[in-house]
């Protein structure tokens, strides 16, 4: 467990999935995640996807407890090969919890994590082109934007740009 403030990030449970569940069945939030990410997202997605967590069949996500409360998802997604020592970050944070600081929150306390426990020498994220809020949120935390990958993300019958922020540990 990650806790500063008012900001817990944990395991998941299984008694997070209803809640989970009703968090992640937003058509916003899987607009900016990959397709692999269900919408619509029921309650047996929530399930399997906590399962999987609890098994270790993935690995580096946590539940964002934002006073008490279930708020969203972070994790850090080691690289293999060569990219050993980097992790893609990922996350997302309900709606209605949106502009209260959650995501950078949360963003540091798991890049910290990242590099001081994890040993990792670079995460970077992948943001498509109209997320300008994870954008801004990311560039808060520290990370640079690298470049961009012109037409690289075909997404709900549409090719995007994906702007590429990391951040290193020097």
């Amino acid at each position: 467990m990650i806790a500063k403030d008012d900001i817990l990030l944990r395991p998941y449970t299984l008694t997070d999935a209803e809640v989970l569940a009703l968090i992640a069945n937003s058509a916003t939030i899987a607009d900016n995640m990959r397709d692999l990410f269900p919408h619509p997202y029921s309650i047996d997605d929530a399930k399997e996807f906590i399962t999987k967590n609890i098994n270790g069949q993935i690995k580096g996500v946590f539940a964002i407890i934002y006073k008490g409360n279930l708020a969203g998802s972070i994790g850090l997604h080691p690289q293999t090969d060569v990219y050993i020592k980097t992790a893609e970050l990922g996350y997302y944070v309900a709606e209605k919890y949106w502009n209260n600081g959650i995501a950078s929150k949360s963003i540091a306390m798991i890049t910290k994590y990242g590099f001081e426990s994890l040993h990792l020498t670079r995460i970077f994220a992948g943001v498509f082109e109209k997320n300008i809020a994870s954008m801004k949120v990311l560039e808060k935390n520290g990370f640079v934007l690298e470049c961009v990958k012109r037409k690289a993300v075909f997404k709900n019958a549409k090719i995007l740009d994906e702007y590429y922020y990391a951040k290193v540990n020097d």
